[in-house]
């Protein structure tokens, strides 16, 4: 016997794919579907609605298909109750744990709507309760960090999601009706990249950025510079890589052995970034570095001159690596997400996993561009799930330059 729910979803459903995208969603999940209602805005900035009922052939099989679902903003009609069960084990979720999405959350349990103030994707939903036993909060927790004993919401009841809605009256990002942008004025979308990271400091929240040795490859670093003395890098998330070759070209004025002034390899420059390395290594850390005078210039020599914010997570390809870099990656991932509350705006630039990383535990709700010479890294971001992702293909050295112009005024002259 099959097993039916009643769900319904709102938006721009025809114009933006979205009700092709749930329908299609459905039939993967080897369920059915009957449309019992659709009703289509009239106007452009008019929402539709559509009702539908999704079959499938048991229960366990309908859970999965409300929890696929709800990543495209689609909720039951009538959600219920959340279910709760209790991990037996660290770092184990319950069978049938509810996989969360990264658009803002409530959860109803014993009647009280609570709100999860932390969205994450493709996490667990922990249920705190005061000490009378009545239920305080919900929270997202990633799957490493479980503990035997906590309580955790299972299947899809007593949840609803809220898709973010774009500002229509801020022109800031109407680029972002398309996911990846490739052949408009690239002026016209510094602009508007511009003009998002202002909004988000006019705001009082933290500008993010997402590097990769892109950056320093392409000369741009010393337009980044600028940006984050004009106070629009709040926090840097990146590898061993930027780092190494921000502080390499700061030391050798070399990237890799390349000279940066005249483009061209310099003798011994392989030599360079190793040496740039343990350089740093000596002094215990690029803080120690820039305080004792050893490091006088560049992107980290900036963020520490300037008390901002970066975590640097490794790989298993790094030399060195640096003092500084999380070589743990769970702990990196702990360090990102601490950094994570009261950031407005992200800017990822030039690199497809620390983009990817980041992604994964930013909330829906912030806006997020990703620059990048390859197409393939803007469009990875949307099909790992952030929807809210808008992608620039462009050369990412002009790209910065750009924006420094357009964020720091005398940025040329400098």
């Amino acid at each position: 016997m099959s097993v039916r729910e009643s769900v319904e979803i709102s938006g721009h459903l025809m114009d933006h794919g979205i009700l092709s995208r749930v329908l299609n969603d459905i039939r993967e999940y080897a369920g059915d579907y009957v449309i019992d209602r659709f009703d289509v805005g009239r106007e452009t900035d008019d929402p539709s609605r559509a009702l539908i009922t999704v079959i499938a052939d048991d229960d366990p099989s309908l859970q999965r298909l409300l929890m696929r679902l709800q990543t495209r903003g689609v909720n039951q009609v009538d959600p219920g109750e959340a279910e709760v069960a209790v991990a037996e084990q660290d770092g184990v979720l319950p069978e049938f744990f509810y996989s969360t999405t990264n658009l803002e959350t409530r959860v109803r349990v014993e009647g009280t709507w609570l709100e999860v103030g932390n969205p994450e994707m493709d996490c667990g939903l922990i249920l705190e309760r005061d000490e009378s036993g009545t239920p305080a909060r919900v929270y997202t927790l990633p799957m490493s960090d479980v503990r035997a004993g906590m309580e955790v919401i299972c299947g899809a009841s007593g949840i609803r999601v809220t898709v973010p809605v774009p500002d229509k009256s801020a022109e800031a990002f109407g680029f972002m009706e398309s996911e990846v942008s490739s052949e408009k004025p690239q002026a016209v979308l510094v602009r508007q990249v511009a003009d998002g990271m202002r909004e988000a400091k006019q705001q009082g929240k933290k500008v993010l950025w997402v590097g990769g040795p892109g950056v320093v490859h392409t000369g741009a670093a010393p337009a980044m510079v600028a940006m984050v003395e004009a106070g629009f890098v709040d926090v840097l998330f990146a590898g061993n890589a930027l780092a190494t070759h921000d502080i390499e070209s700061s030391l050798f004025g070399t990237s890799l052995g390349i000279d940066l002034a005249e483009g061209r390899g310099v003798e011994h420059g392989h030599e360079h970034h190793i040496r740039a390395l343990n350089t740093i290594r000596k002094q215990g850390s690029i803080r120690a570095a820039v305080e004792n005078g050893v490091l006088t210039g560049g992107i980290m020599h900036s963020l520490v001159t300037h008390d901002r914010e970066f975590v640097l997570v490794g790989s298993v390809r790094d030399d060195g690596p640096l003092p500084d870099v999380h070589t743990d990656v769970i702990e990196g991932q702990r360090a990102m997400r601490a950094k994570l509350p009261d950031v407005g705006f992200c800017l990822m630039v030039a690199t497809m996993l620390h983009s990817v990383a980041t992604g994964n535990i930013l909330p829906a709700s912030v806006p997020l561009v990703c620059v990048d010479i390859n197409p393939a890294t803007v469009t990875k971001l949307a099909d790992r799930g952030s929807s809210q992702a808008r992608g620039i293909v462009t050369d990412v050295g002009l790209f910065l330059e750009q924006l420094a112009v357009e964020l720091v005024p005398d940025y040329r002259r400098g």
